[in-house]
């Protein structure tokens, strides 16, 4: 439906006819054309605007057909000319499916290059009357539109009908209500039904319920002609109706009569253009509805397809919302989409008629197809209240007849109801399985006028289908048992005893997905989404959501529902997050501030540097800290970096944001155990080429990379040496590859299935997505690592709903689930937003992430936000769905800018010499030292294990043999080695085995240690976060495990444990000098070989020979002296049981 305007200007417009189903197809279609393609244009032969055809009666009550309309005046005039315009009483009267134009009863010509018809239906009259008989004969009227209405309420009021009998021919839905509004006629005197079949609702009901209902249109005193028809007319000589002659020749008296026998849809127009139109009527479409013209479509009731027209909302409706979706989301930036297709529709109804409440529901007629394949009892239910059941064989008060071979049955709920056995009648079975075959519960109460069909498979499990007349209440509930083909977990006649004295229903067991209007396919939660937003008007509900604005079958519901809504306050649900909660349960006060740093919250911290455009980690000190002098920590150093990088997104490894970044980010690049780095690159949606997959291979081949395929869909190579990632990566970047961002608190991967690339069940393009997801968000800091996931189907191949967000398409569009999770503490996503069309995804997750970006906790997944968030889930979709805090714009406006300032941060290193020469192992020679034994397994390397429990060790200076006073100051590292400036840096130096590690803190100077961390033997210290305490200590934290050492003197300030060497330095002009002792007197007591993981060394450990070791001397210039501290640290030593 794309095509060219009339002035020939490049806006593509849409041309319909004002009907309800092209107003629901109208403004589908203006909410989905965000990217502004198409321009709308709509001609209507009636002079209203659109309005509820269906709610027709009503009309008679309040005369007012502005009540009807499906949008008030308002609506129509806050639309953009330039995508929307609108003629009302200009009928299109001819159709140019060559040149592409409509010309209408004004002349006007509009050209298209795809159309909409929505024509609607005309009501259906008899042989003997043709249309210009009609028009020719006072007091003969159709049903159909305010113009008949006027018609009749005018002719009505003529002296020579007053009093008299209006007749309704026809007792199908629109016939009871035809008759429903001259009964309320105070000008009519009697009100008559002529109908063909036995009983009224012959298309909803079976012949027991169309009695229930007939018993209740004769109580009014409306007088009902079954098996009857109409043969023609009696009329006076001026043509004023006087009578019917029926078909028992018989003559009724009638000063009015409405035609109320079914629907004709219209085609002529179609039809007059050429269009192919079904032989029953209806202009033919596929299931795409798409007419045998490409650029032409119909929906509602004027199409047909597979030969069946629909006269219902539901149908017309779902054909709007299909036709809606593919003109706009098949084609996306996001990716493509399989078009949706037309499914045969859901028929269930639920009206009220003549005053009866009558619902239809799934496969109602079921029983007319499928034999009962087993015995049937047939049970009395009695009410014990109201009197006895006769004994003289005459039907009971109530009747409950259970297809139950096993004649099981559930006991009464209640104490009116007792069930008693009342013989078995046999029916004949044609040889199905119990798969195959139903069973029937019915449930009749001629008294109240109450009638109740179920139909369910033969095992019980599962309900069908079925019919109620008098009492509705379980519809919603039942057609969602339906519709999701869910089990039922109760004895099927529960569904009948458990019925009576319930009071009005108000859904609180209901979901929030059950469908509560079928007309504009509006859920309970929906509803109950309105009513938390501050809507407390039943008017303005209706207008939001268009519940109750179809049939208004669903109004007694929806209102229930609205008042026990707006009666409670607004749910405030506080999902446990255990530490907080048990602290508090405990009485103590919990703090949630960053760290002893900043006495402030992550969130309020974003604040603060957003508002006052801080930019470095020492202007936060200065201008947020409690001490602005502070170096910081190893807490709030990275949440600042990732502030800052959430903000501005400026290079992790420049001068001024390196060292506050954990080692993962400082050298772009995960460290593993044994002190190398993983290469992770980024392979979007898991798709990659056969060229870049052998420049992978190369890669890992030439610099002997441990490889493996991650769960994420890319390829990690295990085992780099820092010094060789800049070359690693130059061979990558030049084959087009991009930084993964495996090392980073920010988006990782977007895993996805083929979806319909490849697979024969894809509906949704999940490649294309998940690539346009990732290729949006990577690179973005947040306060913890996301993960994505995009699944074409249901089967969920990606497995969407374990990610941070994550897309399942379904024939609707793409349901969105947030705040998943595995590792230790794995939460299942949950369903945030149901069949988004593909333009509106990117949208929905820019507010996500940014606003989880603002106000998470440091190191917090989504998962947990969530469970903390005030509200939940409910009140982030109240605030990011529906803009209750307004706020939406400006998330999508930073997220925007915030993707817009991306750089791959590895194409940036390899290009820049200066960045390169971080990365070098030892910053005073080129030679290499390995940190732990490599071994070979599965025909790849990898370091030796680590022992399952390393014994704890504390170093101590007096271990070395020679006497610190003669040792020497040795120049092992320049000043410009670490670039010294208003924030720390590191560097690792080599000094014949041994590894030393520098530091310079800004006004406190330089300090070396040890490069080993002595917990799990790593030699990585050089890598660690520099930070502060309150008394002012300084010290360097682990990477590994965070152990904090003093620089001082080597101390390990949280855990007992351990300690280090820390060693004297001094700066000579730009040299820096190490008071050390000999290189093999050093080795000897920290020497790389000497300390390493070892495969041997792990096994002995591993089997219980763990000691506690002290590497120290009883006095300073004494001759050194190793004590061991015997004892046993695993769980294992001296017993035989096994520990894992």
């Amino acid at each position: 439906m794309v095509g060219i305007g009339e002035e020939g200007t490049r806006e593509p417009f849409i041309y319909t006819c004002t009907l309800i189903f092209s107003q629901a197809f109208i403004e589908k279609i203006l909410n989905l054309d965000e990217a502004r393609h198409y321009r709308v244009v709509t001609c209507g032969e009636e002079t209203h605007l659109a309005y509820n055809r269906v709610a027709l009666t009503e009309y008679f009550q309040h005369r007012s057909v502005e009540k009807l309309y499906l949008n008030q005046v308002e609506w129509y005039a806050q639309q953009d000319p330039e995508h929307f315009i609108f003629h009302t009483g200009e009928q299109v009267t001819s159709l140019n499916t060559a040149a592409h134009f409509v010309t209408t009863s004004k002349g006007r010509l509009i050209n298209y290059d795809y159309c909409v018809l929505a024509t609607g239906s005309e009501s259906t009259l008899p042989p003997y009357i043709p249309p210009e008989r009609v028009a020719q004969t006072k007091g003969v009227f159709v049903y159909r539109n305010i113009a008949d209405l006027d018609r009749i309420l005018s002719y009505a009021e003529e002296d020579h009908v007053r009093g008299g009998r209006a007749v309704v021919v026809g007792g199908g839905l629109l016939g009871l209500e035809a008759a429903k509004a001259v009964f309320d006629l105070k000008t009519i005197g009697k009100v008559a039904i002529v109908n063909r079949q036995a009983y009224p609702l012959s298309r909803q009901l079976d012949d027991e319920g169309g009695e229930i209902v007939l018993r209740c249109i004769e109580a009014m005193g409306v007088e009902v002609l079954t098996k009857a028809s109409v043969t023609s007319l009696v009329t006076t000589p001026e043509g004023v109706l006087t009578g019917l002659v029926l078909s028992n020749d018989e003559q009724l008296d009638a000063e009015m009569v409405i035609y109320a026998i079914g629907i004709t849809p219209r085609d002529d127009l179609a039809r007059k253009a050429g269009l192919k139109c079904g032989a029953r009527g209806g202009i033919t479409v596929d299931d795409y509805l798409r007419t045998s013209s490409p650029d032409i479509y119909a929906i509602g009731e004027c199409a047909s397809w597979r030969e069946n027209t629909f006269g219902l909302i539901g149908p017309g409706v779902e054909m709007a919302d299909i036709l809606a979706f593919n003109l706009t989301q098949v084609q996306t930036d996001v990716g493509g989409f399989q078009p949706r297709q037309m499914n045969m529709p859901d028929l269930s109804t639920k009206l009220k008629l003549m005053g009866v409440d009558v619902a239809s529901f799934g496969d109602y007629f079921l029983d007319k197809r499928i034999p009962r394949g087993t015995a049937t009892r047939s049970r009395k239910v009695e009410d014990t209240q109201a009197g006895k059941v006769s004994n003289t064989g005459s039907t009971p008060i109530w009747e409950i007849k259970v297809d139950d071979p096993n004649g099981s049955v559930a006991p009464a709920s209640s104490k009116q109801h007792t069930l008693k056995s009342d013989g078995v009648f046999l029916q004949k079975r044609r040889g199905l399985s119990s798969s195959e075959s139903i069973e029937c519960l019915t449930y009749r109460d001629p008294f109240s006028f109450v009638y109740k069909k179920y139909i369910f498979t033969a095992d019980g499990k599962y309900l069908l289908g079925g019919m109620m007349v008098g009492d509705t209440s379980d519809y919603v509930k039942l057609i969602s048992l339906v519709k999701k083909k869910k089990a039922i977990d109760v004895p099927p006649s529960q569904f009948i005893v458990g019925a009576g004295g319930k009071g009005e229903e108000d859904g609180a067991d209901l979901d929030d997905d059950t469908q509560v209007c079928s007309c504009h396919n509006v859920t309970k939660g929906a509803i109950v989404t309105c009513v938390k937003e501050g809507v407390n008007d039943i008017g303005d509900l209706k207008s939001k959501t268009k519940a109750g604005t179809g049939c208004g079958g669903c109004m007694p519901l929806v209102t229930n529902i609205f008042k026990a809504g707006s009666h409670c306050p607004p749910q405030v649900l506080t999902l446990n997050y255990a530490p907080q909660v048990e602290m508090k349960k405990a009485g103590h006060s919990v703090s949630n501030n960053l760290c002893l740093h900043f006495a402030m919250s992550r969130q309020e911290l974003f604040t603060v540097v957003k508002l006052r455009k801080l930019k470095t980690f020492p202007e936060v000190m200065r201008s947020a800290g409690v001490q602005p002098d502070s170096v910081g920590c190893e807490l709030c150093r990275p949440a600042v970096a990732s502030i800052l990088s959430s903000i501005y997104n400026e290079l992790v490894v420049s001068r001024s944001h390196h060292s506050n970044q954990d080692t993962n980010d400082r050298c772009l690049a995960n460290m593993q155990r044994d002190g190398t780095f993983s290469v992770v690159p980024r392979v979007a949606g898991g798709e990659i080429t056969p060229d870049k997959l052998i420049v992978l291979g190369q890669v890992a081949k030439k610099y002997k990379l441990y490889t493996k395929i991650t769960g994420g869909q890319r390829i990690d190579l295990f085992g780099a040496a820092k010094q060789d990632l800049p070359d690693i990566w130059e061979e990558l970047v030049n084959a087009g590859f991009e930084s993964g961002h495996a090392y980073g608190k920010a988006l990782r991967t977007v895993k996805s299935c083929v979806g319909t690339t490849w697979c024969r069940y894809g509906v949704g393009d999940s490649v294309g997505m998940a690539i346009r997801l990732e290729e949006r968000y990577k690179g973005i800091r947040s306060p913890h690592k996301l993960k994505g996931g995009v699944s074409g189907c249901t089967r969920e191949c990606a497995e969407a709903q374990s990610k941070d967000f994550g897309l399942i398409a379904t024939d609707k569009g793409w349901n969105i689930f947030l705040a998943g999770n595995g590792g230790t503490n794995p939460r299942h996503a949950t369903l945030f937003a149901k069949d988004v069309p593909p333009s509106k995804v990117i949208r929905i997750l820019d507010r996500f992430l940014m606003y989880y970006i603002r106000t998470a906790d440091k190191l917090m997944r989504t998962a947990r936000w969530v469970e903390q968030f005030e509200g939940g889930m409910e009140r982030l979709q109240k605030i990011l769905l529906d803009d209750e805090l307004g706020i939406c714009d400006e998330l999508e406006a930073e997220m925007a800018a915030l993707v817009g300032t991306y750089h791959d941060e590895w194409s940036v290193v390899v290009k820049d010499p200066a960045r390169r020469r971080q990365f070098r192992q030892f910053v005073n020679t080129d030679e290499r030292q390995q940190q732990a034994e490599v071994i070979k397994e599965r025909e790849q390397q990898r370091p030796a294990d680590w022992p399952k429990q390393l014994p704890p060790a504390k170093f101590h200076a007096s271990a070395i043999e020679t006497p610190k006073s003669e040792w020497k100051w040795r120049k092992l590292a320049t000043v410009q080695d670490l670039e010294p400036s208003d924030t720390t840096s590191s560097v690792a130096v080599k000094y014949g085995d041994s590894q030393l590690a520098i530091f310079h803190v800004p006004r406190k100077g330089f300090f070396v240690t040890q490069q080993m961390c002595p917990h799990k033997r790593a030699f990585v210290l050089d890598h660690g976060i520099v930070g502060d305490d309150v008394q002012g200590n300084v010290y360097v934290s682990c990477p590994l495990h965070k152990r904090n050492f003093r620089l001082s003197d080597g101390t390990c300030l949280n855990d007992t444990q351990y300690s280090i060497i820390s060693f004297d330095i001094r700066q000579e002009g730009s040299d820096l000098q190490i008071l050390l002792p000999e290189p093999e007197e050093l080795d000897a007591v920290i020497g790389t070989s000497k300390w390493m993981i070892k495969q041997a060394t792990a096994e002995v450990i591993s089997r219980g020979g763990g000691q506690g070791i002290e590497i120290a001397a009883d006095h300073l210039d004494g001759p050194p002296a190793a004590s061991t501290a015997a004892g046993c640290n695993g769980s294992s030593c001296g017993d035989s049981t096994l520990d894992w």
